[in-house]
Order: C-alpha cells, then structure tokens, then sequence
C-alpha cells in the first residue's frame, strides 16, 4: 500500500485557497471602508443564510454557543426551567442551558443515527419543560416532526441545535427552519466554517429576532437606552466576508461531501466488525463527520493516527459524565446508547477537497488496523 502524505480530519487551507482572492478583496474593502461593526457584509451574510434555512430571519452572533443561549432566553427559557437535550451532543449544548439558569433534562439517542429518541423526550417532560433543543449532530437532522408535536402538547418551544447540518435538510424542509428558533455555529471547522467564531440564530418570529438582536447587543435597541441585562454577542464583520464567500460555494461543497461519504460506504462496506453510518429515511445529510463505529476504538485511532490519517472522536465522554455536568445526578449507566456510542465513534476525515487516493488509503489502514 503507498503510504500518503499526512491526511487531515479537516483540510481547512484547501478551502481557504479556494476563496483566497474573494476574502481578500472584501476584507480590503472593509478595512477601506472601516465598517467593523455590522454593515452591509453583515446584512448580505444575514439575508444570505436566511434564504439558505428558509426562515424569514436569521440575526448574526459571536458563536453557536451564544446563539443557542440567546435563541432559549428569547423563547422563554428561564432560571428554574428544564430544557430537554441528547446526551451524546458537544457539551456547548447543555452549557447553554445551565448559563441561563436553566437544568438540562438529558436524554437517550436512538442507536442507529445517535440522535435524540423522541420517545426518551416524551418520557421526560415534566411541567417545568420549557424546551426541547433537538442536535442534528454530524450533518443528519433530527426527527424533528415527532419533537414538534410533543413540543406543541407540552408548551415547550422547539430549539434547534443545527451547527453541524447546514444545507441538511428533512422531508424537504432545511434544518433550522422546523423550530420556534435554531442555533448555528461557523466554527471553523463546520460545513460553512469562518475564519474564528462566529454564529447566527434563524426563525421566522419577528418577536424572537428582535429579542435575540436586542440580548445580543447589550439588551440597547437604541444606544445608552438598555431596556434588559444582555451580552455583547455580535456577529463580526471580518468573519461576514469570510461567511459571505463560502456560502457561495456551500452547496456544492455539500455534494462533494455526499459523494466522499458514498464513497466510503462502498469501500468499507465489506469490512467485518464496522458500523458506518446510515441516512435516515427523509434526510439529506450533509456530513459534516463520518462516524463509524469500531470495537477497541482507541487501538484503531492510534494505529490510523500512526498511519498518518488525521481521525477524531466525537465524543468521547458524554455530557452527564463530566465534571462540569456531575452535578445533574446521572451516573455511569443512565444513557446506555450514548455511553456505548462514546467508546466506539471515531470520525475519520471528510471535507470537499478529499480526493479518492486518500479516502482508499484511509480505507486500507482502517481494514489493515482491523485485523486481529
């Protein structure tokens, strides 16, 4: 087998190249212009990735984790409240929760898709519900169809937790439009990544906009008039341009990606003792990881890293087993799909630059790595 140079998880300069000369010359323009704060990049970016969602609104934020803050103080989430979130997601999901004041109710996932079990949700709905935050985690989108109508029976607002599944979408409605609000994050390395923090809130309330663009700014709609305690959680301009440029090109990075991740279905689908993922019936994924899942994980990431391929876990210790999350009572054995999951998902690399060499080599050391 012909050894390959070092193979990224995520080949974020390959991207880069491809929109160099757009960046620049926007990013020279606003320094031109000095329009640091908002401006027209924001409003195009705003306006942009509105119409992408397909959500009358969409208001630019600091990061996923204060859009999703931001999007549960606009729906109502209160200190006291319970909001309702899987167990295996990043732990900025229940951080979000717990900064308001609010508890996070953890959930199961179901062990097919690793997303959140509609019917663990039913099961846990007290009166104190405030909210339920579905997580398309990996570039899938949640059943979000069974979550709104347990939503609607219990009061609670629907708020999507869309960072990893920008483009996704389910029976043909995109994800961050099913919810009251949804949260996104372009986190560098997201399918639609900026060049740092950056994130955005999308709904199609003109109330909860405006309640999220008021937080985000101080809780001032007019300067030195604070009519709430918020936060300075604003969508950079820098990171606009960036945004700007590659949501251009979002969609057609999302079909390279579909076409990476049949590839590998074909080439590692023989291979014993290997979950690969699946699309959900209604889905069209965007993945942002490919997750599979292998018995003695850890041996397999050490050989695959020693090989050079660039793999990852996504996540290797569940949000209840924490320390930041202890707190919350659930010990080892409360979660069983997601503790399972913990200690078996391993990301192997995937972006759209990914050529079909690497993904065979990757193939190959994955299959080599397996072997007793």
């Amino acid at each position: 087998m012909k050894v390959l140079p070092r193979i990224p998880l995520v080949d974020l300069a390959a991207q880069q190249a491809e929109v160099d000369d757009e960046v620049q010359a926007g990013l020279k323009a606003v320094f031109a212009s000095t329009a640091f704060i908002g401006g027209p990049d924001v409003t195009e970016f705003e306006q942009a990735y509105a119409r992408l969602v397909g959500a009358r609104y969409c208001v630019g934020v600091a990061n996923g984790t204060d859009a999703l803050e931001l999007a549960l103080r606009a729906a109502g989430v209160t200190p006291g409240g319970e909001v309702i979130l899987p167990a295996n997601t990043f732990v900025a999901t229940a951080e979000a929760v717990a900064r308001i004041g609010a508890r996070p109710v953890l959930v199961d996932v179901d062990p097919t898709h690793l997303l959140i079990d509609p019917t663990r949700v039913e099961a846990a709905v007290t009166e104190r519900t405030q909210a339920i935050v579905p997580v398309h985690l990996f570039g899938q989108v949640a059943p979000v169809e069974m979550l709104e109508q347990i939503a609607r029976e219990c009061g609670a607002a629907l708020i999507e937790d869309a960072a990893q599944s920008q483009g996704a979408s389910r029976h043909s409605r995109a994800a961050g439009s099913w919810g009251l609000a949804a949260a996104t994050s372009f986190y560098p390395g997201k399918n639609l990544g900026a060049a740092g923090d950056a994130g955005a809130v999308t709904t199609n309330s003109e109330e909860v906009a405006a309640r999220v663009r008021l937080l985000g700014a101080h809780g001032s709609a007019v300067k030195y008039q604070h009519e709430v305690v918020g936060m300075n959680s604003r969508l950079d301009t820098v990171q606009a341009v960036v945004l700007n440029a590659k949501l251009r090109r979002l969609e057609a990075w999302n079909d390279r990606r579909r076409a990476a991740a049949a590839h590998y279905s074909t080439l590692l689908g023989s291979l014993r003792n290997v979950v690969l993922p699946t699309t959900a019936e209604g889905n069209v994924d965007v993945w942002h990881l490919y997750v599979v899942r292998v018995a003695d994980r850890d041996r397999i990431l050490s050989a695959l890293t020693d090989a050079g391929i660039g793999v990852g876990v996504h996540y290797p210790v569940p949000v209840h087993l924490t320390g930041a999350f202890a707190h919350l009572g659930y010990g080892a054995g409360s979660f069983p799909v997601a503790e399972e999951a913990a200690s078996t998902m391993l990301s192997l690399p995937l972006y759209p630059h990914i050529t079909p060499d690497q993904q065979e080599y990757v193939a190959a050391s994955l299959e080599g790595a397996l072997r007793p």
